[in-house]
Formats: structure tokens, C-alpha cells, sequence
């Protein structure tokens, strides 16, 4: 069927499609490789077990994407969503064939969202209301070593090869194994008892199952540990830099397009000058005369901007995000039901980051925003996290990922789901940031200033993450090294020491992701400006063609929203 006669717009009464089952089916493919994605989800089949790790496992997921890539080529589109489905699905089946094929996958360490983390995550998730919840983990964890075993064999495999992580990442992937072993699984064993006060009485033998696989797990994560620190992290690669080529592939899976790396440098020194203006400019607004220092300083010493302890934190992330969805549904935004309800949370460990997790397919785990709490940390600033609720929430993530997973009449469960890039997703966060600016909810100095803190931020690391990585040279000229990185984020961002030294670890051990942020942004705002030059435009059918995309890379989002 030609382009001229597909259908211009996706339909209400779309029928599935061949592609659909293609996508469909590789999605059932990558819950069967990944069960943590498939509990991420909230598929229940795959509650019990873990992917393979090992080199093995690497090369079964690449030969399954080859397989999809041939029969998606064989397809033919049936109208406008097939060809995006197309489009997105070879880019990252593409991907996952490359990262296999240059040894990426071999060095896959960090301090976030690699399987030294995903293991243990996949616990936040599965739900411990019922005694059969508890099964459920009582089998995971007794996977955990194993998990872990075929995780080693890949890293060994990769720094035989000279593709090993940095031993920086290795040293503080070893500190983290360790909480997890000492703190996290003790906690989950103390749950299970808690939660066995309303079971039967034989019911106390599962808790005895659960608590021999906490500690089982504990042990594992405690050799894992140690096998870092005493066996890999003595020949690792004492460079934190990948290179070009490494960057390059990347940025691409973070992305979904290629970019001129040495352009973006560039433009993100020209993006924290303007940020820097807008900062001193707001800094005038909270107190004449003052610099951004020390506007920051009278807002962080004023106790009408200060929260103390995490249950007020929590009810004042809920109240926050509740009044954002009530004030943009039917304005800018067409908000379905299922979505009215955000529940915000504060999470279960104290390793640094805030994040959200798409609800289930089925709406039956709902949308979820996910507040770290670091270690004796007691006190909240609002100027500073305001923005972040939008960020995390409405019109952010949630009415980005759990927006798709409401368009299942449009959308197959592998676009609704699992679908996009970090680019497409971060980039429409930093936009919902400055949209809410924009519509107002923002005019309070403090808060603005808050969000220009964040923009900046985003700014500065793509400057670090690029700077770094390519073996580029610093604004003053000098090399850029993980303290040079440090240093530099220090002088652009007002964070916790402790906050900002985990951060500059993620920049430096996972390339690319952080510079998909600001380079979606980018993106966003170029489509939005294009869009305001058409016909008939508003904010709410710019909004609504969006989302009603789905998730996608950002080559796929130009060419859907370009035609």
C-alpha cells in the first residue's frame, strides 16, 4: 500500500496489524529474555525468575533480534502507525544487535540500572499484599545467585577482552553490593514476618523459605562484592573515557538519532551562559542586588520553603502532583481517567535518584513517582523539588509513559510499553518543566529559580559527558578528569556533596545518558516551534498528536510529527 493511501492519523477502531503481532512478539521475546523488564511491566508470569547474564544470554538476545529484524523487513506497513512501528523497532533492534556485536554489553556497569541494580530493584516492584506475593519472592530470591554467577562470567569475558567497566565504576558498584547485602535483603526478610501476622499458621514456613532466600541473596551480593573489589577492579581500566566510537553507539541507544557531538559540546556552553543570565535575573526578583548564591541562601534558610522528616515530604509530593493534574486536565491536556491517580512515594533504599514507573497494562498497579531519600537526610527544600514533581509526574512521565499505555486501542503493547529512548523520554520531561513556567505555575522566584538550578544542571552535564568522554578539551583549556567533571558540576549546580559526588559516578560510567536529557529538550522545542507556524495551532493539539505517539526515539518522533 503506498504512503499516499495509508490512513493519515491513527483511528479509534484501528484493527491490529501483522507488524502489531511482530512487535507484540518481540516483546514477549524480551520478557523472556529480561524478566526484571517483564515485572517492570507488570507481567505476573515472569515474577519468579531472572534473564541470563552470562555471555550466553547476550548472544540469544542478539540472535532474536536478527530474527524480528528479518521478518519485520518481509512486512508490509498497513497504514501510518505501522510505518512508525517500523521505523522505531528496527532502530532498536539495530541497537541491541550492535551493542552485542562491539562487546558493549560486556562492560554494562554502573551504579545505575545495570543488572547489579536491576537484580535487586526487581523486589521494589512485586506486589507483598498476599501470601502468594510472598511466593513469588521467595522464588526470586532464591534465583539471585545464579543471576548473579552468569553477571560475573560476562564482566571476566569482557575485561579479558580489554572491554572491561572503569575501575572506578567497579570500586562503587563493590560499595553498593555491600549495602544491599547488609541492609536491603535483611529488610525484605523483616517484611516477610511483618506481613505473615495475618496468614495462616502454616503459613510461617514460607516465611522461613523467604528469609533463607534473603539471606542467600545477602550472600551472593556480598561474593559479588567482593569479586569486584579483590579480582575484577585491580586490572580494570583505570580511564573513565569510552572514545568516540563507544560514545557514538551510545548516544544512539540513548537517543534514537545521531548526533554531531562536537556541535552539541559546544552548544550546551552557549545553553549554560543563557540559563546563568536567567538565573541572575530571577536571583534580583527573590532580593535586590543579590547573586543566585545568595538568593539560594535566603531561600534555603526560610522555614515556609522547608519540609522536615519523609511522611511530609510524601503528602506534600501527593498534594503537588493531585493539583497539577486537577488544574491542566481539559486546558492544555486531555487526561483519561486511569491516569488521574499518581500515587507519590518515598523509596525503599537510599542510593540517590528520582524516578517513575509506568503502571501496569492492565491499570492495576498504578503510576508511581519515586522520591530517594539519602541517608540523614531529614530536611526538604520545595523551591528546589517543585519542579521535579512535573518533572516526575503530570505533565511529565506520567502523562508521557502512562499516557501510551492508555492508547491501547491504538497502540500495540510493544509501543504502549516498552517503546522510546531516553531522549524522547527525558527530553519531554525538561519540556513539561518549562511548560509549567510557562502556564504560570512557576511565578514564585523561589521555584523558578529551582527549575532553572535543574535546566542548568542538564546544561552542564552534557558539557561533562560529551567533554569527558571524547577526550575534549575544558572551557579553560584544561583536560577534563573525573575531578575536573566534579569541579565543574560543582560550580554550575547547588547539590549535596554526597548527591553531586553520585551523580558525576553515573556521568562517568554511563555515556550518553546523560546528555539525553537536554538533547531531547532541544528536540522538543524545535518540533513545538514548528508546529506554532501551522494552521490552527494550540497547546493542546500539539500535546495531544504528541502523546498520542507513544514513546519513540528521536528520529522516529521527527518523522512522525513531520508528516
Amino acid at each position: 500500500m503506498s504512503p499516499q493511501h495509508r490512513t493519515g492519523a491513527i483511528s479509534g477502531s484501528r484493527q491490529p496489524t501483522a507488524i502489531d503481532a511482530i512487535a507484540e512478539r518481540w516483546l514477549d521475546t524480551e520478557v523472556g529474555l529480561d524478566p526484571v523488564l517483564g515485572t517492570k511491566l507488570g507481567r505476573v508470569e515472569s515474577a519468579t525468575t531472572f534473564g541470563d547474564y552470562s555471555p550466553d544470554g547476550s548472544a540469544q538476545a542478539a540472535a532474536d533480534a536478527r530474527a524480528v529484524r528479518s521478518k519485520l523487513e518481509r512486512a508490509v506497513p498497513a497504514d501510518r502507525t505501522d510505518d512508525i512501528t517500523v521505523r522505531e523497532l528496527r532502530d532498536r533492534l539495530d541497537v541491541r544487535i550492535a551493542r552485542v556485536e562491539t562487546g558493549l554489553a560486556l562492560r554494562d556497569l554502573t551504579v545505575l540500572e545495570t543488572p547489579a541494580q536491576l537484580i535487586r530493584q526487581a523486589f521494589d516492584l512485586m506486589p507483598r499484599a498476599a501470601e502468594g506475593d510472598w511466593e513469588a519472592i521467595a522464588r526470586r530470591l532464591a534465583a539471585v545467585p545464579a543471576a548473579l554467577s552468569g553477571y560475573v562470567q560476562s564482566l571476566e569475558l569482557g575485561a579479558s577482552r580489554g572491554n572491561g567497566p572503569a575501575r572506578r565504576q567497579v570500586l562503587a558498584v563493590a560499595a553498593q553490593a555491600d549495602r544491599f547485602a547488609v541492609e536491603y535483603f535483611s529488610r525484605l526478610g523483616e517484611s516477610a514476618n511483618d506481613a505473615a501476622q495475618t496468614w495462616p499458621s502454616e503459613g510461617r514456613a514460607l516465611v522461613a523459605e523467604v528469609s533463607e532466600g534473603a539471606r542467600g541473596a545477602a550472600r551472593a551480593y556480598a561474593s559479588f562484592a567482593r569479586y569486584l573489589r579483590e579480582q575484577l577492579a585491580p586490572t580494570a581500566n583505570a580511564d573513565d573515557a569510552v572514545g568516540r566510537d563507544h560514545y557514538a553507539l551510545a548516544a544512539r541507544d540513548f537517543l534514537g538519532t545521531d548526533i554531531d557531538a562536537d556541535e552539541t559540546y559546544e552548544w550546551a556552553l552557549v545553553e549554560i551562559d543563557r540559563i546563568a543570565a536567567e538565573q541572575r535575573s530571577t536571583a534580583e526578583a527573590i532580593a535586590p542586588g543579590a547573586s543566585p548564591a545568595e538568593a539560594i541562601a535566603l531561600l534555603d534558610r526560610d522555614p515556609q520553603k522547608t519540609i522536615h522528616g519523609e511522611e511530609a515530604l510524601q503528602r506534600w509530593l501527593q498534594e503537588r502532583s493531585d493539583e497539577a493534574i486537577e488544574a491542566l486536565d481539559g486546558t492544555v491536556f486531555a487526561i483519561p481517567g486511569e491516569l488521574r491517580r499518581l500515587d507519590c512515594r518515598i523509596a525503599p533504599t537510599s542510593e540517590g535518584g528520582i524516578y517513575y514507573t509506568a503502571p501496569s497494562d492492565d491499570f492495576a498497579r498504578p503510576g508511581s513517582m519515586w522520591w530517594t531519600v539519602p541517608a540523614g537526610v531529614t530536611e526538604f527544600r520545595t523551591w528546589r523539588e517543585l519542579t521535579t514533581v512535573y518533572h516526575e509526574g503530570v505533565p511529565g512521565h506520567h502523562l508521557q509513559l502512562g499516557g501510551a499505555v492508555a492508547r491501547r486501542v491504538e497502540l500495540n503493547a510493544w509501543r504502549r510499553t516498552r517503546a522510546g529512548t531516553s531522549g524522547h523520554l527525558e527530553g519531554w520531561a525538561l519540556y513539561a518543566e518549562r511548560l509549567m513556567a510557562e502556564l504560570g505555575f512557576l511565578e514564585d522566584p523561589g521555584a523558578r529559580l529551582g527549575m532553572l538550578d535543574a535546566q542548568r544542571m542538564r546544561a552542564a552535564r552534557v558539557v561533562v559527558d560529551i567533554g569527558l568522554h571524547l577526550g575534549k578539551h575544558a572551557p579553560d583549556g584544561s583536560v577534563w578528569t573525573a575531578e575536573r567533571v566534579y569541579d565543574f558540576m560543582a560550580s554550575n549546580v547547588t547539590m549535596r556533596p554526597e548527591a553531586l559526588r553520585f551523580e558525576v559516578l553515573r556521568y562517568l560510567g554511563w555515556p550518553g545518558q546523560a546528555s539525553s536529557y537536554k538533547v531531547g529538550e532541544r528536540q522538543w522545542l524545535e518540533l513545538r516551534a514548528e508546529a506554532e507556524s501551522e494552521p490552527g495551532f494550540t497547546l493542546a493539539s500539539f500535546h495531544d498528536r504528541a502523546l498520542s505517539l507513544g514513546t519513540l526515539g528521536l528520529d522516529t518522533l521527527q518523522w512522525a510529527m513531520r508528516r
